[in-house]
């Protein structure tokens, strides 16, 4: 009472700063003991999480003593579980068999039996994390071979189900194990779609494709279903020099090994016919454009890319045997020769 409504509602001004700086002074002191008190505790010694599990395993391990987690997701695994469950029991396996090294190696063949089993579910997310779990073992030497027992299996899966994902997981299991001689049938019904998975738009599925392809060029009884395999009229943009550097480098490392298999004379003592919309026709053919996109490759910016480029130029111009032998060599038909 008897003041101005000016004075009081400066007053109120006031009152009003003093309280937000109060605020603001309580919020920053909060802020400081929650700090203060996070740098000072210590974590709990167990919790449910996959981080704290994994952490307790590996120091249990490392102390020589068996964390038992990978046993007891094995074992879950056996019991009915859904798609959900079952997809990140797999996951976590996966994760325990490359943190946990002797508890990994201590599994059995059972073990890689029970994972094949999941190959066969309905949920391809299952499916994909029984192949990572998969790959994980076969770095196990003990159970290769068991692994291998499913390598036609996982052709199956990679060729009649479209799923990037699927097909990056079986393919770098594949690419992890020696593929026995049994298997090659098989092969040759999946090369065209190996051919269309290396003609995806996926970069990481692209590349492990090739790398398998590569493999098997190298294997004189599927060199020509590799070469008469069709494939698309623009095969030739994966030579493109503005694809990814590690997908240029795996497909110059396949174009080199067919090259080196086309231009054997084992190979050449037969005459063999191609389709006309073929993987040799592409690349090797009269009308292949291959040799500009070589030429445009020798000064891409990445070196292996350079060199591996080089590498497919000098055996598209001299075959194999004549290589090794300079002094009586000489020229086949020259890829190059209106460019030099």
């Amino acid at each position: 009472m008897g003041k101005s409504i000016p004075q009081y509602l400066g007053q109120l001004d006031i009152r009003k700063s003093v309280v937000s700086l109060a605020t603001g002074a309580g919020a920053i002191y909060l802020l400081y003991k929650a700090i203060k008190a996070g740098i000072k505790c210590k974590p709990p010694l167990c919790t449910n999480s996959p981080i704290c599990i994994a952490r307790l395993a590996v120091e249990r391990e490392r102390h020589g003593r068996d964390s038992g987690e990978l046993r007891r997701l094995l074992n879950s695994l056996e019991c009915k579980q859904d798609e959900y469950a079952k997809s990140m029991i797999l996951h976590s396996i996966t994760r325990c068999v490359y943190l946990l090294e002797a508890e990994a190696s201590a599994c059995t063949t059972d073990d890689i039996v029970l994972l094949g089993y999941m190959l066969d579910d309905k949920d391809n997310s299952v499916k994909t994390q029984a192949l990572n779990t998969l790959k994980a073992f076969s770095g196990i030497r003990k159970f290769r071979l068991k692994i291998q027992e499913h390598s036609i299996k996982v052709l199956e899966l990679i060729s009649t189900i479209w799923d990037t994902e699927l097909h990056i997981a079986g393919l770098r299991l594949l690419n992890n194990l020696p593929l026995p001689d049994y298997v090659h049938p098989q092969l040759r019904r999946v090369m065209p779609a190996l051919m269309e998975i290396l003609q995806s738009d996926y970069i990481l599925a692209q590349v492990q494709a090739v790398r398998l392809l590569s493999y098997l060029a190298q294997k004189n009884d599927l060199l020509y279903d590799i070469l008469n395999c069709q494939v698309h009229s623009n095969f030739l943009n994966l030579f493109q020099p503005t694809q990814p550097g590690s997908l240029l480098y795996e497909v110059l490392v396949f174009a080199e090994r067919l090259s080196e298999g086309r231009n054997a004379p084992h190979y050449r003592a037969v005459k063999w016919h191609y389709n006309e919309q073929s993987l040799h026709e592409s690349l090797f053919g009269e009308e292949s454009r291959l040799a500009d996109r070589l030429l445009a490759l020798v000064i891409h910016p990445e070196e292996d890319v350079q060199i591996q480029a080089c590498k497919v130029i000098v055996s598209l111009q001299y075959p194999q045997d004549l290589r090794s032998r300079p002094s009586s060599c000489q020229p086949s038909r020259s890829y190059f020769k209106n460019t030099e």
